[in-house]
């Protein structure tokens, strides 16, 4: 096929090779994901992202490479311009070569284009291609109640420029990941998220009517029979009566009339220093000051005040990591641990308090650990029980693995979750009484504000009260009046 001179040079011939193979790989690896159903992500990032790249280098190497060697040719007339003749073989030949590749191209541009998308905003593509990096919070979103939510619904939202935003901030992240200068843990809270208004708004928004509902749970004690204590509670997420909308309850917070700002002592938003309330229907403005522990002038002046959404207290709505007594409550409850075995609770705590370099060693350590406490202390009773405690340390080994990831340091300490007060401050955060206006008005830690305690005790002698009425908090283990006077998370914390 005869083409024009200027075609014959070196970078041109390159740059066709180039784009031929790839476009041959495309073709294969397409062929294979589709017809043998083997599309994952990684085929996926070939197929529509990295091989069409080299392909448009390779095209681009083409008329590059041309035009250098026009210009050699033709050194002695450095204007003039380029001529299309479609009577002359060449010229023609090139036309349609061009014309036709040009159409492909852009078809396939299109095609491409639209899977490129939806595969980086697919759930793989955010969780599994930088796997060590994000497999925690990959696991723990698999566990969660979002699981059904793509990552970006609430990462990204709708909209091209949040797109771009987020793929920008990518291009960041995938540079971490390759030099391998990510932080151990990742840092939270993420600055760049899109305001909680805009994604979780779009399910959760707050006109609508959040009834309050009965929350139940089952604990067990660290002692020789596992002891069972049971608690229920009214959870006043929303008003007693739905007339009144979001007058009161806990979501009385996100009432659209109300506006809170705060300012917190560092990013962790755990520490707060100052509060500020407006009722937008009236103006009325309330601020609220720790004197026991007062914000300071330069904090004051240099600190932007942040407006309170969902994600104040919602903070781990998709990345939660349990504690191990949470873990090993559920997996209890649900059976998968037998109750049976005496003092296992107290077995699996002692194990799950060590620091592990990584989660091999951390399983081993855990059979090794709850296997070594058997065989030493009741041998009689492991060697008859050796199935069932086998069986119960593989349920430990389980919430481990979906809840620590030594590799990225991740901890559920590490990532405090703010929705209630147990195993960090939470709702005390504020909720302490020790913020005060000048008018006289408390930030209460009145329990009953939130919650009203229906039912507690062991199974066996639970104490009940009406829907009305609430319960005395009463202490599992008896603690005095320690319960009053300090925050829960001094203890749970620490006290597995």
């Amino acid at each position: 096929m005869k083409l024009p001179p200027s075609t014959k040079n070196f970078l041109s011939i390159i740059g066709a090779f180039i784009a031929g193979v790839n476009l041959i790989l495309i073709l294969i690896l397409f062929v294979i994901s589709t017809i043998f159903d083997k599309g994952n992500t990684n085929i996926g990032l070939f197929i529509y992202i990295i091989l069409p790249g080299f392909l448009v280098f390779g095209l681009i190497c083409i008329p590059v490479g041309m035009y250098l060697e026009r210009n050699k040719v033709l050194a002695h007339e450095p204007n003039k311009l380029p001529r299309l003749d479609l009577n002359d073989p060449k010229h023609r030949n090139a036309f349609f070569i061009f014309t036709i590749a040009t159409i492909v191209l852009l078809f396939l541009s299109t095609l491409g284009s639209f899977k490129a998308f939806h595969i980086t905003e697919s759930v793989e593509f955010c969780g599994t291609l930088c796997h060590k990096v994000m497999e925690p919070e990959h696991t723990a979103y698999q566990n969660s109640s979002h699981a059904n939510v793509l990552c970006v619904e609430c990462h990204v939202g709708s909209g091209a420029s949040w797109y771009i935003k987020s793929k920008w901030s990518g291009m960041h992240q995938i540079w971490a990941v390759a030099t391998k200068s990510f932080p151990t843990p990742i840092e939270t809270p993420l600055h760049d998220l899109r305001p909680a208004r805009e994604t979780c708004e779009k399910c959760h928004w707050p006109q609508k009517f959040y009834a309050r509902s009965i929350y139940t749970n089952k604990y067990f004690l660290a002692d020789s029979a596992n002891s069972e204590w049971d608690i229920a509670l009214e959870m006043k997420t929303g008003p007693e009566y739905s007339g009144l909308g979001h007058k009161e309850g806990i979501h009385w917070h996100i009432n659209p009339d109300v506006k809170i700002e705060y300012i917190s002592e560092n990013d962790k938003r755990e520490s707060i220093k100052y509060v500020k309330y407006t009722n937008l229907k009236t103006s009325e403005v309330t601020i609220y000051k720790d004197e026991s522990n007062p914000i300071s002038d330069s904090l004051m002046t240099a600190a932007e005040p942040r407006t309170m959404d969902c994600i104040d207290c919602h903070n781990r709505p998709s990345h939660n990591y349990k504690s191990p007594t949470f873990y090993f409550d559920k997996a209890m409850t649900a059976g998968d641990i037998s109750k049976e075995i005496p003092y296992f609770k107290k077995a699996a705590m002692e194990v799950l308090k060590e620091s592990f370099t990584n989660s091999d060693t951390a399983m081993m350590k855990i059979e090794e650990g709850i296997t070594n406490f058997y065989k030493t202390d009741y041998k009689d009773y492991y060697e008859s029980h050796k199935d069932i405690i086998a069986s119960s340390i593989k349920a430990v080994q389980k919430g481990f693995s979906q809840n620590t990831f030594p590799f990225m340091k991740v901890t559920y300490d590490k990532y405090p979750e703010h929705i209630g007060h147990l195993e960090s401050d939470g709702c005390f955060r504020c909720h302490n009484d020790a913020f005060k206006a000048d008018n006289g008005r408390v930030i209460s830690r009145d329990c009953s504000l939130c919650h009203s305690i229906l039912g507690q005790g062991a199974p066996t002698s639970m104490q009940f009260t009406n829907i009305k009425e609430s319960l005395a908090f009463n202490h599992p283990v008896d603690i005095g009046t320690a319960w009053q006077e300090m925050n829960c998370s001094e203890c749970h914390k620490f006290l597995y």
